[in-house]
């Protein structure tokens, strides 16, 4: 189980946002919504890559701002908002807008400088390949009755003890 941190200043302010709009609505003010939500992502954690998923559906490529550095990723963008009054008579809209701002951790190293990066149908796919001291490795350990010893390298044993 993954530890997540709690932020508890974005969630008030999340909540106040939620309340104006609350009472906005029912007062009939018409004005722009504020932004309400971070975009949800999937992080797989595969044998050799990390791939991230972010759901960032309606916003351009142009308006995203995607930082990478070895233990985690920044996503920040913005969800332009379009204005109402142009003839569009909206009596209802949950659509969220304004700017955003997601970080994650990764719970491994990854090589941010061989990122592979996809955005399609909403979907942003970032492919991040393990550091190689980050991957899980297998030792061989041999017993050796002449040593009395263990001894372990990645992937084959070796026998480095014999220098006589």
């Amino acid at each position: 189980m993954a530890l997540v941190s709690w932020q508890a200043l974005s969630e008030i302010e999340r909540m106040r946002h939620q309340f104006d709009r609350m009472f906005g609505e029912l007062a009939g003010f018409d004005s722009p919504p504020e932004p309400q939500g971070k975009p949800a992502i999937e992080l797989l954690n595969g044998e050799d890559n990390l791939t991230l998923r972010a759901e960032l559906p309606g916003i351009n490529p142009e308006d995203l701002d995607i930082g990478v550095s070895s233990d985690g990723v920044v996503i920040k963008g913005e969800r332009r908002y379009e204005n109402a009054s142009q003839g569009n008579n909206w009596s209802r809209s949950e659509f969220s807008y304004g700017r955003f701002e997601r970080s994650i951790r990764f719970p491994e190293p990854v090589q941010n400088d061989h990122v592979q990066a996809d955005y399609k149908d909403g979907i942003l796919t970032l492919t991040l390949p393990k550091l190689e001291e980050g991957r899980n490795r297998v030792f061989k350990v041999n017993l050796d009755p002449a040593n009395r010893g263990l001894e372990a390298a990645a992937g084959t044993a070796t026998n480095s003890s014999n220098n006589s």
